[in-house]
């Protein structure tokens, strides 16, 4: 048995599927193989009897010390088998015992097992189809939840029964090459296909029930049209409690995506859910902004809401990306009602969309058309296949980024008025709070990000600002080792090739309503959330807290950028050299046989080819170090043109020769913006100069001594990106025929970077 058999597929449930969550396999240890034959598909008919014979030679030999690991797998081979009566009787015991362990905690995901189980043995003991049984086991066990328990079972079993049969094919897939299967692989196995088995028996059936259920709980209002001053109208949609006994305070998200679900989920925590969707699509020759009218159309809703019956006056706000803009968005002239807001990944236009560092990205042009067209229907399939193929034909034609839409053959007045506005000018300041307006912001503020999550540098604008203008600002933030998606759904063991920390494992949505119900029903903070920054220490497996970006680091590890005698590595010194020395760079900015690249998923690589840059490696840490927070930096240069775009990365070299991100995305900058987001300050072509940055980024590592820090420094060209030619002017004016000469840089050796570093 392979030693990291148990970690491995720990890591693998929490990563296929919610269920796996509540199920544990046998620990690793001494056990005998079992012969196995994979059968091709989980609906070949021969995988139902090949699962079988082998959940009954398993049966007579199986054993463990923990009887509730014990119990939960037994129910699972008696499942396979068909022993339903005796699962029906394994999965009680189950219970009776999680029961005294989980007080407080009254459902978990392995409830939907529980209904499966008790509905097969109903089905045989009582002589009735299996869809009569399993309506009586579902509303046996239903009925007796309260809302927010019930949302969650409903939810777990609405699951795809498309996502276990994908995750059993893989793990047949996977054993297909042997003839053998040991234990715990063998339970791990049969888990996969009890859970195929059960959702692809109820899947179909479940959607009614829980409509049924839902009609019994809650009251939907939905097609609510509010007018605005302009003639839009703006759908909500409201779910409440059929039974509150009293007004609540109600929960708004804003979106352009179908939230009924979340609105709920907020019903069942015990709020009025309300969701407002972007306004009917205004008429304009010129297109309308996705920005332009959502603070106030959000405004025009919380006074709405303000003056419903079931409405205790108090509203609060939550939403991921464009839903997270609208709350700010709402709260830059702060309505009376509205008393807080939760945030992740947030949309800060101007500063993290539709560019980042000043450099405008080509997934800003697809979105805009997607929020601004209402011909235009949504494909996922249609969308992940045309837009690598249009930042290729992009690429390769050597045009301006104007003509991006002409390429694509959608004329995008918005996308055009954006790239009007290269600077962080009163175009966007108008969007969200200023200075004053944030000064103003009084009402407790949670936002949650991840060292992964591409809107990462909106998170911190939002953040840093609130409290630059506010110093009492009552403004919390929550980051981790997540991306957007993770935010999005929940965390997940497995992150892009990293393992993430069993601490950083948590629920989002839980923790925001136990938030929410510090701040309207007075119950207690979440201890996670002690302090205003709240931050998991990758490879510490631990949560810290901090009252500010500035103390979550007590030092700093200043590395000199200094050129190597032989190798492809530079190197990063702690001491400078008094000799001046630099690395050359060039870079042709016609070139366009990378057209096809795209940017690695991967937080692990087994090595690093720098794109159009440089890597620096340190020296391996001689005692640990834990990097905590955003890192800043000089680079002293020489360049021939007056402007450009560079990217810089950082990366733990582990002792076994890995590279590990230490964030992502790479943090890019228009070196002309390094200075002042708002006020361009253009480079002196063929000069020796000085830019100083300070990333828009943190992260927070445990570093161990062997390891190594590598910092690559590139410069930004990409298929997928406007491309910056050097010449001064604007930008996305610029074409290939501004690139026949080569940009050339010269990194002096009094470069520097400073890691913060907690000691």
């Amino acid at each position: 048995m392979r030693p990291t058999a148990h970690r491995t597929w720990c890591s693998n449930i929490v990563r296929i599927a919610p269920i796996w969550l509540s199920l544990t396999a046998v620990p690793a240890g001494a056990a005998e193989d079992f012969d196995f034959r994979a059968p091709p598909t989980p609906t070949d008919r021969a995988a139902a009897a090949a699962v079988s014979d082998l959940a009954a030679r398993l049966i007579p030999v199986y054993q463990d010390p923990d009887p509730e690991r014990y119990l939960a797998n037994l129910s699972a081979l008696q499942l396979a088998v068909g022993e339903f009566a005796a699962a029906d009787i394994s999965r009680q015991s189950l219970r009776e015992r999680r029961r005294k362990s989980d007080f407080g905690h009254p459902v978990s995901r392995a409830m939907v097992f529980d209904i499966y189980a008790h509905a097969k043995a109903l089905e045989i003991e009582n002589k009735v189809t299996f869809a009569e049984a399993f309506a009586v086991s579902y509303r046996e066990t239903i009925r007796r939840l309260v809302d927010r328990d019930a949302f969650a079972v409903t939810r777990w079993l609405g699951a795809s029964p498309l996502l276990y049969r994908d995750a059993l094919q893989r793990a047949f897939d996977q054993d297909r090459a042997n003839d053998s299967i040991e234990e715990s692989e063998a339970i791990e196995l049969i888990w996969k296909y009890a859970a195929f088995d059960a959702y692809r028996s109820f899947g179909a059936m479940v959607v009614l029930l829980n409509a049924e259920d839902d009609r019994r709980r809650y009251t939907t209002d939905s097609g609510i049209l509010l007018q605005t001053p302009d003639g839009a109208s703006i759908p909500v949609t409201v779910i409440r409690p059929s039974s509150p006994g009293k007004p609540l305070p109600a929960l708004l998200e804003v979106t352009g995506r179908d939230a009924a679900t979340y609105a709920k989920e907020c019903a069942a925590h015990g709020y009025a859910g309300v969701v407002a969707y972007t306004a009917e699509k205004r008429r304009s020759s010129a297109g309308i902004d996705p920005f332009e009218f959502t603070g106030a159309d959000a405004r025009q809703v919380i006074d709405w809401i303000a003056k419903q019956s079931w409405n205790d006056g108090r509203v609060g706000m939550y939403g991921d990306g464009y839903g997270g803009y609208a709350s700010w968005a709402a709260a830059k002239r702060l309505p009376a009602a509205l008393k807080a807001i939760a945030t992740s990944v947030a949309f800060a236009p101007g500063v993290s969309f539709p560019m980042a560092g000043n450099i405008y990205q080509n997934a800003a042009y697809g979105w805009s058309l997607q929020m601004t067209d209402s011909a235009r229907a949504d494909d996922p399939v249609e969308d992940a296949q045309q837009w690598p193929a249009l930042n290729e034909k992009w690429y390769r034609s050597g045009r301006s980024y104007r003509d991006l839409g002409r390429l694509h053959g959608k004329r995008n007045p918005v996308f055009i008025r954006w790239l009007n506005h290269p600077s962080y000018d009163a175009y966007w300041q108008n969007f969200i709070p200023d200075g004053k307006q944030f000064a103003h912001i009084m009402i407790p503020v949670l936002t949650m990000s991840g060292y992964y999550a591409a809107s990462e540098p909106g998170d911190l604008y939002y953040y840093t600002q609130h409290h630059r203008f506010n110093p009492h600002a009552n403004h919390t933030l929550l980051i981790g080792p997540y991306d957007e998606g993770m935010l999005r759904v929940g965390a997940s063991a497995s992150l892009r090739g990293y393992q993430v920390d069993s601490t950083a494992l948590i629920d989002f949505r839980e923790l925001r309503y136990q938030w929410f119900n510090h701040v309207f029903k007075e119950a207690a903070l979440p201890a996670l959330l002690s302090d205003s920054i709240n931050y998991e220490v990758m490879g510490a497996n631990e949560w810290r807290h901090a009252p500010s970006l500035e103390a979550m680091a007590d030092g700093s590890l200043r590395y000199f950028l200094e050129g190597a005698a032989s190798g492809a590595n530079h190197r990063l010194s702690l001491h400078k050299r008094t000799k001046d020395a630099f690395v050359g760079q060039t870079t042709s900015l016609t070139d366009r046989k990378d057209a096809a690249w795209t940017p690695p998923a991967d937080l692990i690589s087994k090595s690093l080819v720098p794109r159009h840059g440089a890597i620096f490696v340190s020296d391996p840490l001689s005692k640990p170090a834990t990097v905590n927070g955003s890192f800043t930096g000089r680079l002293d240069f020489a360049v021939n043109k007056m402007d450009m775009d560079l990217n810089i990365s950082l990366y733990e070299l582990l002792p076994s020769g890995d590279y590990l991100r230490l964030f992502a995305p790479t943090y890019e900058i228009r070196a002309s913006y390094a200075q002042d987001r708002a006020h361009r300050h253009l480079l002196k072509a063929g000069e020796r100069q000085t830019l100083s940055f300070k990333s828009e980024r943190i992260t927070s590592r445990r570093l161990l001594p062997g390891s190594r820090i590598a910092v690559v420094l590139g410069v930004g060209k990409r298929p997928d990106r406007e491309i910056n030619y050097g010449t001064g002017g604007d930008v996305s004016e610029e074409s290939i025929a501004d690139g026949r000469i080569p940009l050339k840089i010269q990194w002096y050796n009094d470069s520097y970077v400073d890691i913060p570093v907690h000691k």
